[in-house]
C-alpha cells in the first residue's frame, strides 16, 4: 500500500465522491426545477412533487450511508486508542478527549501517541493541529 502522511491521508471512495454524490445533487436539482416549472400546471404538480419529493429522500439517504458507518468506526477507533493508551501507559484515555481528537490521535506512533494525547487534552487541540503534530505517522488504510 502507498505510504500514508498528512498530505495524502484523506481516503476519496470514487464511486460515491466522483459518482453518486454529484449524480445526487444534479437529480435533486433537476427535480426541484421541474417541481418549479410545474407550478402552473396542476396536470404535473402531483408527479413533480413526488419526483422532488424521491429525490429529497435518495439525497438524504446517500448522506446517511456515509455518515452511519463512518460513526460506527469513529465508536471502534475509541475503544483501540483507549485501549492502546492503556496499554501503553496504564491509563484510559482522558475523557476530556472528544471522538474527532482521538480519530486524529491514531495516526500517531507509539512512541508519541501518550505524549500527543495528554497535550490534546491539556490544549484542547483541534484534530488537523493533532494531525501535524504527529511526526512518526502510524497509517490507517481501513477507514472508510
Amino acid at each position: 500500500m502507498e505510504e500514508q502522511n498528512y498530505a495524502k491521508h484523506a481516503k476519496i471512495d470514487p464511486l460515491f465522491h466522483r459518482i453518486l454524490a454529484p449524480l445526487l445533487l444534479v437529480i435533486f436539482i433537476g427535480s426541484l426545477v421541474n417541481l418549479y416549472q410545474s407550478f402552473d400546471d396542476h396536470s404535473r404538480l402531483y408527479n413533480a412533487s413526488l419526483i422532488a419529493a424521491i429525490s429529497l429522500a435518495l439525497v438524504l439517504a446517500g448522506v446517511l450511508i456515509r455518515t452511519y458507518p463512518l460513526k460506527a468506526q469513529d465508536r471502534a477507533i475509541r475503544a483501540e486508542e483507549n485501549l492502546r493508551h492503556y496499554v501503553l501507559t496504564g491509563k484510559l484515555l482522558d475523557s476530556r478527549l472528544t471522538a474527532k481528537q482521538i480519530v486524529a490521535l491514531r495516526f500517531a506512533s507509539d512512541a508519541e501517541f501518550p505524549a500527543l494525547a495528554a497535550k490534546t487534552s491539556q490544549e484542547n487541540l483541534v484534530p488537523d493541529s493533532i494531525k501535524k503534530s504527529v511526526r512518526a505517522w502510524r497509517a490507517d488504510h481501513d477507514r472508510l
